[in-house]
């Protein structure tokens, strides 16, 4: 599906970072284009777009981390961050169909406004975008929150009992 390892390293390790920067910044521009009607106008495109990037990378890190698990001795925190890691993708699809949602509508409405639709689609403009604004919101929480659950377990994954608190040499390097 996607590559496992880069340059000799699990690719797992590489890709959760466009993960890790995508998820938040994907939900704070599908948040501030459901509130700010100029934000999606200038936004356009991109921002069903940059979901898509973002909604492609879940599973290709998932992917090369069920690699990486397969390769290294399974404890209860790696059990715990793989059973997490599963948990992501819904909320990268919720991102991707509500961006790619809200481009639509965004585009319907402006061709509505300069005459190039029926009429009546201002009047339930207002509550249709409060309603959109929440929903964005609460996907976008919890994408981010999902994610940050997933980032904690597999620090702890990878460090608990890995590192000394104290230096391991008194000499300077």
């Amino acid at each position: 599906m996607g590559p496992t390892q880069i340059n000799g390293l699990p690719a797992h390790i590489l890709l959760v970072h466009v993960v890790v920067v995508l998820v938040p910044l994907t939900a704070i521009a599908l948040i501030a284009c459901a509130v700010w009607p100029s934000w999606m106008r200038r936004m356009g495109l991109v921002l069903p777009l940059l979901a898509l990037v973002t909604l492609v990378s879940v599973p290709l890190t998932t992917h090369a981390g069920e690699w990486l698990e397969r390769h290294t001795a399974s404890t209860p925190l790696i059990r715990r961050h793989t059973e997490l890691g599963d948990g992501l993708l819904p909320w990268a699809i919720g991102l991707f169909v509500l961006a790619a949602g809200l481009w639509w509508w965004n585009r319907r409405t402006a061709a509505a406004s300069t005459g190039g639709g029926t009429g009546g689609a201002a009047a339930p403009a207002m509550p249709l975008r409060v309603a959109a604004a929440v929903v964005c919101a609460v996907v976008a929480a919890g994408a981010v929150v999902q994610v940050y659950r997933i980032g904690d377990s597999g620090a702890k994954a990878a460090w608990t009992g890995n590192f000394s608190k104290s230096p391991a040499s008194s000499q300077h390097r």
